[in-house]
Order: structure tokens, then C-alpha cells, then sequence
């Protein structure tokens, strides 16, 4: 049985599901029964992701296109229509980390790149989305943040301010479409691993994580089920975290007062 029955056959469009955090999202819900539309901006890898869901058992459409560019936006959501119906739940993953510059080194064309990306394009397909949904009363929009919207990374200007930007679209939209049945929050994923990282590189980015590891991409799907879901019908303009506790602690593990080396021993308890 499904632990979400009433996302089985929603239309569910995941931007950036060509890989990593995306992919996993598109894989969980298409096992909830949904029927998953899989976008990404390289054509093969929205291909591949959708045949994949395909083959397991689910229903996918592979919709590749650029968020930042609006008519290849309104291209793939009139596809997605003609397919099955309106987007019920739009998940805005697609993103720009990279690539990673000082400000000393940066110019308008990287500036100007990632906030196409990472903002317009969440401007892009909630504008899309959130008439269709308003008509049928009802409808989830989730964007994906980052600890960067309240922290920051170093040579991480644009990626910060972008996702910063995220945070507070995603509060002035939950104001703005809430009278119309639809619900706007936001995932802030913490360390995830979503290009493979060997042994020691997991276990030097777990290290300052308190739940002493680094995060997975199936580590999002259940909080996005969550949001997406019946479950959290009175939750909307909010930001869930998913980072192991990063940014609730004041120092990363290795110059903490007392280090977890330093913790009693299981054995002692």
C-alpha cells in the first residue's frame, strides 16, 4: 500500500531530475503511484531518469528544457498538459552550484547565469503552474534552498544570494496563492552526496555533521512526500530543513569545546 495514496496519479513535475537530489525526488514519487514528469536541461539524462521510472513500473515523461528560458518553460508545461493534465505539484530542484569563483573573480555573465537558474527559473514555473492550480482550487509548489539563504558559503556569492532569494519568494508566494488552495514551502538540503563521493571524502564531510554523516538524495524524498501530501495540509511559506542538524550547531565538530571524539562511549552508557 502506498504510504501516500493521495499523490497516486497527481501530475508531479520535477525540474533538475536528470541526477542527484531531482532523480531521487522523481524515483519516490513515481513509487507513490504519481505520474512523474521528469525535466532536465540535458536532454539524455531527463531521458534516461524517465525510462528508468518506466521500466520499474511508473508512468514518467522525460520534458527537457532550460527553466531560466520561458518559452522552452511554457513549451514543456503545454507537453505535460496535453499528456495527462495540469501540474498538480511542481517541485523547482533545478539549480547552478557552480561554478565556484571569489568575488574578486566573478563577472556579470556568472552572476547573471545563476540567478537565471536558480530564481528565474522558480519564477518561471510557478508562474506557469500556479493558474491552473488556482482554478482547481488546489495545488504544492516546493523550491529547493540551501543553507546558503541564511549561512554562507565561501566563493559562493550568487548561489547564496539566489537561494536567499528562493527563501523569500517562497514565503511572498505562499501569501499571494494561498487564498486559491495552494500550498508554497521549501526544502533546505544540508551536505548531500550527489556526485559519488569516495570513502574519505564522505567521511571528512560527515565529520562536522551531528548526525555524523553526510545526506543522501533519498534523504529529501521523504520530506517532499510530506509537503506534497494531504499531511501537511496547514503548512505553507515555511522552510524545512533536511541537514543532520548542520545549522543547528554554533561550530563544526573538529573546533567544538568538545569534539564527538570526545563523547562517552557507547559502552560506558
Amino acid at each position: 500500500m502506498s504510504e501516500y495514496p493521495d499523490l497516486s496519479d497527481k501530475v508531479v513535475l520535477v525540474t533538475g531530475a536528470g541526477h542527484g537530489i531531482g532523480r531521487a525526488l522523481a524515483n519516490r514519487f513515481a513509487d507513490q503511484g504519481a505520474l512523474v514528469a521528469v525535466n532536465d536541461v540535458d536532454i539524455e539524462a531527463a531521458a534516461d531518469a524517465a525510462a528508468a521510472i518506466t521500466a520499474a513500473g511508473g508512468a514518467s515523461l522525460a520534458v527537457p528544457c532550460d527553466v531560466s528560458d520561458s518559452q522552452q518553460v511554457a513549451n514543456m508545461f503545454s507537453q505535460i498538459e496535453a499528456h495527462w493534465s495540469h501540474v498538480e505539484v511542481l517541485i523547482n530542484n533545478a539549480g547552478l552550484v557552480g561554478p565556484m569563483l571569489h568575488f574578486f573573480e566573478a563577472d556579470e555573465s556568472w552572476w547573471r547565469r545563476i540567478v537565471d537558474v536558480n530564481l528565474t527559473g522558480h519564477f518561471l514555473c510557478c508562474h506557469r503552474a500556479a493558474p491552473a492550480m488556482a482554478r482547481a482550487g488546489t495545488g504544492v509548489i516546493i523550491n529547493m534552498s540551501s543553507g546558503g539563504a541564511t549561512r554562507a558559503h565561501r566563493s559562493f556569492t550568487a548561489y547564496d544570494a539566489t537561494k536567499g532569494g528562493i527563501e523569500a519568494f517562497t514565503r511572498a508566494l505562499a501569501l499571494d496563492l494561498g487564498p486559491y488552495g495552494i500550498r508554497v514551502n521549501a526544502l533546505m538540503p544540508g551536505s548531500i552526496d550527489t556526485s559519488g563521493l569516495d570513502a574519505e571524502q564522505r567521511a571528512l564531510r560527515g565529520e562536522n555533521v551531528p548526525m555524523g554523516r553526510i545526506g543522501e538524495p533519498y534523504d529529501m524524498t521523504g520530506p517532499a512526500l510530506f509537503l506534497a501530501s494531504e499531511e501537511s495540509n496547514y503548512v505553507t511559506g515555511d522552510v524545512l530543513k533536511v541537514d543532520g542538524g548542520m545549522l543547528a550547531q554554533q561550530r563544526s565538530a573538529t573546533v567544538d569545546i568538545m569534539p564527538p571524539s570526545d563523547f562517552p562511549p557507547v559502552n560506558d552508557l
